[in-house]
């Protein structure tokens, strides 16, 4: 998958609603809102990295030596 192409968006967007929609609705606190918001930004930042580092690697054309 192409970092910021179209599909990394349209995932990023779900993944950030379905974040944001848990914490927004189970929460009771008074500062519901900025926790829902901080944790769907970082959900959304935490599958960006780990689609930068599974991407970053792909195209490698010298694997490491004696590896098992």
């Amino acid at each position: 998958m192409k970092l910021f192409g179209r599909n990394h968006l349209i995932l990023c967007a779900i993944t950030f609603i379905i974040l944001f929609l848990m914490n927004y609705l189970g929460n009771d606190q008074a500062d519901k809102l900025q926790r829902a918001l901080m944790i769907g930004a970082a959900g959304v930042i935490g599958l960006s990295l780990g689609l930068l580092i599974m991407n970053k690697g792909k195209d490698d054309k010298t694997p490491p030596h004696n590896f098992d």
